[in-house]
């Protein structure tokens, strides 16, 4: 069964905590709820970004206050960055386990971020490194607080299209 299948078939209830799991702004997921029948997934995946785009700061921050903070806990970090096996085929599969100082690097950038910006780092992790995260968290400081929401906007797009594609 596909993501709009899904989403079109299920209870109002069901469909809207379904949709709050994709995203956790829930503006969002009441106006995708009304947008219901979607018919196909490209219809679905282009009312999920309509909608996304109309969403105000507060939207946006709500959504980001639903994501775990990066960095909070070391032994968390160990344990995401143990091993690659999640990773998608093509990318470094040999590669072992992210070094203790750029996990601790990363704790504390994220750390730093929040003090800075207010909210959560939020990136669409996907595939990426814990040195990689850490290059884009470090990349992201010099941004004032707007662009700095605005890209973090940008990146909840993408991991709610990623969730929604798991639906199916």
């Amino acid at each position: 069964m596909s993501a709009a299948a899904f989403l079109d078939a299920a209870p109002a209830d069901d469909a809207r905590e379904a949709l709050f799991r994709c995203c956790g702004s829930r503006r969002w997921a009441d106006a995708m709820l009304a947008r219901r029948p979607f018919d196909s997934d490209d219809a679905l995946l282009r009312a999920a970004d309509e909608e996304w785009s109309a969403v105000g700061d507060d939207d946006v921050l709500e959504a980001l206050s639903h994501h775990p903070r990066i960095g909070a806990s070391l032994d968390e970090l160990r344990k995401k960055y143990a091993s690659t096996a999640g990773w998608a085929a093509g990318e470094q599969s040999g590669a072992t386990g992210a070094p203790e100082a750029v996990l601790v690097a990363l704790r504390e950038g994220n750390l730093r971020y929040e003090a800075k910006f207010g909210h959560t780092f939020v990136v669409c992790a996907t595939g990426k490194s814990a040195t990689q995260m850490l290059d884009l968290l470090d990349a992201r400081f010099g941004n004032d607080p707007a662009t700095e929401l605005a890209i973090a906007k940008g990146e909840q797009a993408k991991i709610t299209k990623i969730r929604l594609e798991k639906l199916a």
